[in-house]
């Protein structure tokens, strides 16, 4: 994956293989597992936070006011859940000394 300037799924769970050598449908399942546990405790509003990696969390935008860009009307944006993601420092420092 090093050098790629995009990573897919098929792409982690190939990294997820050489590093923990599961086999490729085991390790593909985990990926899922984590993606649906992650995803899963947003919809519930609830942050997850792994240490040195960082934490999910999931924000309410508020509403606000648009513009269609074909005719220039303004429109009502309504509110809604958005998820962030901020880095932690075990994964900062990863990427910054790389």
């Amino acid at each position: 994956m090093k050098g790629d300037l995009t990573v897919n799924k098929n792409d982690l769970v190939a990294s997820v293989v050489d590093i923990s050598g599961l086999a490729k449908g085991d390790a593909s399942k985990a990926v899922d597992a984590v993606f649906d546990a992650i995803s899963n405790s947003l919809k519930a509003r609830d942050d997850v936070r792994l240490v040195g990696f960082g934490t999910f969390s999931a924000s309410l935008r508020k509403a606000s006011k648009g513009r269609n860009p074909r005719t220039g009307e303004e429109i009502d944006i309504k509110a809604s859940w958005v998820p962030k993601f901020k880095a932690g420092k075990g994964l900062k420092d990863k990427v910054k000394n790389s």
